[in-house]
């Protein structure tokens, strides 16, 4: 799928090439649970659209969710009647469970899902397909709360989605806009990678996907779309917002505990333009002053409280310098972790070690203003230590993250100039191991690792062309240095059985 490239340029991305006859593109699956009434207009409708305006083989694959009236009819009739629709039947409900088990099963390069009722205007089906054809995207959805989107529905509903939404940003840090747009498609490459790790088997289960994709740097693709509100839909609500609210604790605690493999969908170093070696451009600078800012602050206000409880029965040097010291020792640990992103216990005592070095330099800036303080007043006023010695970490602060970033937790990559190594990921999920070869991909295997370039070295002497195929453990570089080690918890399985789930 790739070609090589000389360093600081972009990768090349080629187009999807057409499949075999017989093999379709695109497969778009249609989720149904009791839908008699509207699957036949709307898959009839679906088809002669994709007929008319699609490029490539495709297939319609109905995903019955154990419906209870004659919709099974009405889909092994469709399925007899029109060549490219397929149907298929689930004894248990929940639309994440029948999007996960087609896809799971589907040769298609490229898997979408629509709702029945055909709210979304099919003249964005094309726009949301094409970039994941191209090879520029991972995944793609509709939002109908782009600026340029056309939608139509009442005020209840529109609140419902945009306070959900702001609930997805604000506790997910989620950065694409319409979570809940039933119009949505992935790479199948991504997706036998992606889908083990969603657990959801309901409505939240493309939310889950959205979000776990966001957070492992696979690029999503939004389509503005023109979306009517259907008044016969059968969703419940305020049922279906509360189990919503109930994935976002599951996963936002997932995240925050480090339990999600992530690291399984990550592309393989040097796939990203952001990889690249360029001069003068510092990397992961802007994300890691703003992790620091914020370590920062409440490392500032941890000291505070310290000092102020440590004042109340030492002298101010003794109870800044016991202060200074209990928050030293957790702001270096913080940042280790949060700002510099180093797992693990490899190297802890020596990071430690060095931030005390850090922290005396910080201990003789606040010290020092305190001694000043004290020789220009005999009896300063608390408040005024306190502001002294705010102004004086806020000078230790900058010289504590250039230390840091330049002494402590150096970017082991960046030395190494002459080492291009590609690291990528083996989905194996007994042997978690990285290697600088290319993994060959097995079809229908759970694990299929997404594409990636092999590293070429060329040989001066005998002008031959070599891979590199070293390897070493997750979370180890090329230099022995630890940046991000194997996760300790399993990966959250997907739960084939929910009793509890109605829908």
């Amino acid at each position: 799928m790739r070609t090589d490239s000389s360093p600081g340029t972009l990768p090349a991305r080629e187009h999807l090439p057409a499949a075999a006859a017989g093999t379709p593109v695109l497969d778009v699956v249609i989720p149904v649970y009791n839908e008699e009434k509207d699957l036949q207009p709307c898959v009839v409708r679906l088809h002669e659209h994709l007929k008319r305006t699609f490029p490539y083989p495709f297939r319609i694959t109905i995903a019955d969710n154990a419906s209870t009236d004659t919709t099974p009819q009405v889909s092994q009739r469709l399925e007899a009647e029109i060549a490219e629709v397929k149907a298929f039947r689930l004894e248990q409900k929940g639309r994440g469970r029948a999007l996960r088990t087609v896809w799971s099963a589907s040769d298609a390069p490229i898997l979408a899902y629509m709702d029945v009722d055909l709210s979304t205007d099919l003249n964005a089906l094309l726009p949301l397909v094409a970039p994941l054809i191209s090879g520029h995207s991972d995944l793609a959805i509709g939002s109908r709360l782009a600026r340029s989107s056309r939608v139509v529905r009442g005020p209840k509903r529109e609140f419902i989605s945009r306070a959900y939404n702001l609930i997805l940003r604000g506790s997910l840090q989620a950065r694409f806009s319409d979570a809940q747009c039933g119009f949505k498609a992935i790479r199948r490459d991504v997706a036998q990678v992606l889908l083990p790790l969603v657990e959801d088997t309901g409505w939240f289960f493309d939310t889950e996907m959205l979000v776990l994709a966001e957070r492992a740097g696979l690029r999503i693709h939004e389509v503005p779309v023109d979306w009517v509100d259907d008044p016969d839909s059968t969703v419940h609500i305020v049922k279906t917002a509360t189990e919503d609210l109930k994935g976002v604790w599951r996963v936002g605690k997932a995240l925050a505990t480090g339990s999600l493999s992530l690291d399984r969908l990550a592309r393989p170093f040097g796939d990203d333009p952001r990889d690249r070696d360029i001069q003068d451009v510092p990397k992961g600078l802007a994300r890691q002053l703003v992790g620091f800012c914020v370590v920062g602050a409440l490392s500032t206000l941890f000291y505070l409280v310290l000092y102020s409880a440590f004042r109340n029965f030492s002298g101010s040097q003794i109870a800044n310098a016991l202060a200074l010291l209990v928050s030293a020792i957790a702001n270096t640990a913080a940042n280790r972790r949060l700002t510099f992103g180093v797992r693990g216990r490899g190297g802890a005592v020596r990071h430690q070690a060095q931030g005390l070095v850090v922290f005396g330099i910080g201990l003789v800036l606040t010290s020092g203003s305190l001694a000043a303080l004290n020789a220009a007043t005999s009896s300063p006023a608390h408040s005024t230590e306190l502001a002294v010695l705010i102004a004086a970490n806020l000078a230790a602060t900058v010289l504590r993250f250039l230390l840091f970033r330049a002494w402590v937790f150096p970017d082991r990559r960046d030395a190494d100039a002459g080492a291009h190594s590609t690291v990528v990921a083996s989905h194996t999920p007994s042997s978690p191991m990285y290697a600088t070869a290319q993994v060959p991909q097995q079809p229908g295997g759970p694990y299929t690792p997404l594409p990636q370039r092999p590293v070429v070295h060329q040989q001066q002497n005998h002008g031959t062309t070599t891979h590199d195929t070293t390897q070493f453990r997750a979370g180890e570089a090329a230099d022995g240095t630890w940046r991000d080690a194997t996760m300790q918890l399993q990966p959250v399985r997907p739960y084939d059985t929910d009793p509890g789930d109605s829908r």
